[in-house]
């Protein structure tokens, strides 16, 4: 996978972030397949979903954004990549989530997400997504 396949990954996990924390859920759609499939293990706990489906998977999400009163930013940092292919891949990031209410900016907690990612008519995009997360701090 060149650089520029690789390039193209990091932007589609970014925009995923960025349009949850700006709860912009059209760009939350463009990420994720039409067959994506999001779990969740929250302090090593039991798994959360699986959410199957992107209407599942936007769902989840939009129900969680209507119950924050605070202003997320999901940092996504450490990128790599545990396996890599022409039309799929497999990333792992790091996730250093900061909410700001009020006037003070906190951090509420870190995690790692494993995903997989697939190439849909030449762009690359969300079809399976973990995150384990830490309790918030």
């Amino acid at each position: 996978m060149n650089q520029g396949e690789k390039l193209a990954i990091h932007e589609v996990l970014y925009r995923a972030a960025h349009g949850y924390d700006s709860h912009n859920v059209d760009m939350l759609t463009e990420c994720f397949t039409k067959d994506a499939v999001m779990t969740i293990r929250v302090g090593g706990g039991d798994l959360i979903g699986p959410y199957d489906g992107q209407d599942a998977v936007l769902n989840f999400m939009k129900r969680a954004m209507k119950r924050q009163t605070d202003m997320r930013l999901h940092q996504i940092s450490n990128i790599f990549f545990e396996r890599e292919g022409k039309e799929e891949a497999v990333a792992l990031s790091s996730l250093t989530l900061m909410a700001a209410e009020n006037g003070v900016c906190q951090l509420l907690s870190t995690g790692i997400y494993r995903d997989e990612v697939v190439k849909v008519n030449g762009r690359w995009k969300v079809s399976k997504r973990h995150l384990d997360i830490e309790l918030p701090v």
